[in-house]
């Protein structure tokens, strides 16, 4: 088993912070894990993405080429990333900003900022909310070492409402699995 994955936004979003969570959510589960990041000049605002390869195996390329799972908070990133999607992969996209053409693979829109800003009166917890549910619709790590990770890299007054995130995306990403099923 080996995925590689890429979270895709702009500055701001908090997308490098949620691959570090995911990275050290597949340690916990004990797996191998590879993560990097990138950014544009701009702190808030310029392109941003993670890229976490998780396998079974000792991974010896350190850079995510074929994508199996893309998730993408702004048009821009899915516009940009979508070609290094394979064929049967999965995409998760941000459907209160980007619209997308059908895919080979699992194309999922859900309005991730909406929710979060709907639900939290900001914006700052899409990060969370769309890594929660992503997660639990690929199965890629377990809820219980997300959840701890997340509590690892939160400040300690962010860490409820986190997990309120987290529980909104597991929450929605059921919906869709029974709805899918």
């Amino acid at each position: 088993m080996k995925n590689e994955i890429r979270l895709s936004g702009s500055g701001g979003q908090g997308l490098i912070l949620a691959g570090i969570i995911l990275a050290e959510a597949a340690i916990m589960d004990g797996k191998k894990v590879l993560q990097s990041q990138s950014y544009g000049p701009e702190s808030r605002g310029g392109s941003s993405r993670a890229d976490v390869i998780i396998s079974n195996e000792t991974i010896y390329f350190p850079r995510a080429v074929e994508l199996d799972i893309l998730l993408s908070l702004t048009q821009e990133a899915a516009d940009k990333y979508l070609p290094n999607l394979k064929s049967n992969g999965y995409l998760f996209y941000d459907s209160s900003s980007i619209k997308v053409n059908p895919i080979d693979g699992e194309s999922i829109g859900v309005p991730f900022t909406e929710l979060a800003i709907k639900n939290f009166k900001k914006a700052i917890v899409t990060n969370i909310i769309s890594l929660a549910f992503l997660c639990r619709v690929t199965e890629i790590v377990s809820m219980d070492s997300l959840k701890e990770a997340i509590k690892n890299r939160v400040k300690a007054r962010f860490i409820d409402m986190n997990m309120e995130a987290v529980s909104l995306g597991i929450k929605l990403a059921e919906k869709y699995l029974s709805e899918r099923d």
